[in-house]
């Protein structure tokens, strides 16, 4: 989920508002960011700027909106994707904006331009905000491709021209990773190489939302002969919504998924949902043999043009099982990696779009802690200041001092339950219910250097708390205290708990009170009395 707010003299934007699918649970529901402590600040932003139109950027726009009821602003593909969601929830769409990349336009103290990028979808934009005298770079998400199939590449003179800028908030997704991401024109020619090479039907599986992956995949379709069908509601809806922008002119006629029955096995390609292992989608309902239109059979194949999602190894695993019980053919990032392409700079192209802006400092976003401590790592390398890594609820402020944590606000989950957004169900939420429960936590910690070090076993009160697993929560406690840099005991629990509380809310279906203490051990003297 991507929610982030930018204030200036009391007056805020907020740019994005992403959802994620917490398959983890019943039904798999849509999980939104909370605002509550928004709420409790008395934050409500004059506008809401949207960077591309990905669900995990846009996706609980449609839920939140309400609460603020200002304009939006965005890129055409973005708005249309936005008033197809506005509509459906029966939300008037005026509040909907569309402005062209490149463009600018101002409210309040801001002064905003949206500065075209390419990633895996159309429009994708960077933001750059200018208010009190300071110039941030919000990039969203992005790449460095030469070749990205549907629109330009990125113009560096376009950057260039802004440097230095004071702050540039970053994509972390791929900092760790060295060189350089695959171009989509790459995974195109690797596509129509490998369709050449199957004999049965063909299902390719990908992000609704990578129209440049979606026209490639019916382009390579074309020439191998084969016709091609879109299978699943977002699939549809995102074609449908590109090709009345003109882009998908030189995508081939479509096929009704009715029709498929009537074609030859070797004629037959489908586009699907489901790359993530939605219990919901096209592809899910191809694996259990329930689609009403389509079975797979021997000697079909079916390409993951798509990377998991960190989370969702566990549903994609079971659905390859069900793939591979119909003797499917299965191509994927293990032993196909180039059928797919990331939409995340790798180390080569972070350096060179850095070189371009010069930034003075750097905020790591997106990824999980070890992203961010790469991409911070890179940034010192090349002298720009990287003092912090942000979790979720963190308030920063940016200064003549440059970036400072003032604040943290853990953040309880929200979930869109009976058409209504409420909070993932918890202590506080339905105190006494035996549910629920209170975690004590208590962890002896040692300071070794730059990061801490747990001495000895969790002690853990995890009363009415089911489903832990205590193993798996005393590894990712020993990686984070390995990471953090906190000189003191006060500071370690400032760092620790919001991390804590998301690593709860991701595993644990009501989410309990969480009283963490932390004991200073002398690890020394705690190995001899051992």
């Amino acid at each position: 989920m991507n929610l982030g707010l930018y204030g200036h003299d009391d007056e805020w934007i907020a740019v994005d508002c992403g959802m994620m699918i917490r398959q983890d649970l019943p039904d798999s529901p849509l999980q939104v960011p909370s605002l509550d402590t928004a709420d409790a600040l008395g934050i409500t932003p004059s506008a809401l700027l949207i960077t591309h139109g990905h669900e995990d950027h846009i996706g609980a726009a449609a839920w939140l909106w309400p609460r603020w009821q200002c304009p939006v602003h965005a890129t055409p593909l973005a708005a249309g994707l936005l008033r197809a969601k506005f509509t459906e929830r029966g939300l008037a769409t005026d509040a909907i904006q569309v402005i062209e990349p490149g463009e600018a336009l101002e409210t309040g103290p801001f002064t905003l331009r949206y500065l075209p990028l390419t990633h895996s979808i159309p429009e994708s934009c960077a933001l750059l905000i200018a208010a009190g005298g300071y110039r941030v770079l919000h990039t969203g998400d992005w790449k460095l491709d030469p070749e990205p199939l549907i629109g330009p590449p990125i113009k560096g003179a376009l950057f260039r021209a802004l440097a230095p800028v004071d702050l540039v908030v970053g994509d972390s997704t791929n900092a760790p990773l060295p060189g350089h991401s695959r171009s989509e024109g790459e995974v195109a020619r690797a596509l129509e190489h490998r369709l050449s090479q199957c004999t049965g039907r063909v299902v390719v599986s990908c992000f609704a939302s990578n129209l440049a992956r979606v026209l490639a995949i019916a382009l390579a379709a074309e020439r191998c002969g084969r016709r091609v069908s879109l299978m699943g509601r977002a699939m549809e809806r995102m074609v449908g919504v590109a090709r009345g922008l003109g882009y998908l002119d030189d995508m081939p006629p479509l096929v009704p998924v009715s029709d498929l029955g009537y074609l030859p096995a070797e004629e037959v390609l489908v586009i699907a949902t489901g790359s993530q292992g939605e219990p919901r989608a096209a592809l899910s309902r191809l694996a259990s043999g329930r689609h009403h239109s389509l079975e797979l059979r021997s000697g079909d194949t079916v390409i993951f043009s798509a990377k998991a999602i960190p989370g969702n190894e566990p549903p994609i695993e079971r659905l390859k099982h069900g793939l591979r019980r119909l003797d499917v053919t299965i191509w994927d990032e293990f032993n196909h990696p180039e059928l797919h392409a990331s939409g995340h700079p790798a180390q080569e192209e972070l350096r060179t779009f850095y070189g371009w802006i010069k930034p003075k400092h750097l905020l790591p976003v997106h990824g999980e802690p070890q992203h961010q401590r790469a991409h911070r790592t890179l940034a010192e390398t090349l002298g720009i200041q990287a003092p912090l890594a942000p979790v979720n609820g963190d308030l920063i402020r940016l200064d003549g001092d440059g970036l400072t944590l003032e604040a943290r606000h853990p953040q309880r989950p929200c979930i869109v339950s009976q058409n209504a957004v409420t909070p993932l169900p918890g202590l506080a939420a339905e105190r006494g219910s035996s549910r629920n429960g209170i975690l004590y936590l208590a962890l002896p910690v040692a300071s070794t250097g730059p990061g801490w070090t747990r001495i000895g076993r969790l002690m853990l009160d995890a009363h009415r708390v089911s489903a832990l697993d205590e193993d798996e929560l005393a590894d990712w406690l020993d990686e984070r205290l390995e990471a953090l840099q906190a000189g003191s005991l006060a500071e370690l629990r400032l760092a620790l708990e919001p991390l804590l509380t998301a690593w709860m809310a991701e595993h644990l279906r009501q989410l309990p009170d969480i009283h963490l203490q932390l004991l200073a051990v002398e690890a020394p003297a705690f190995t001899d009395r051992d």
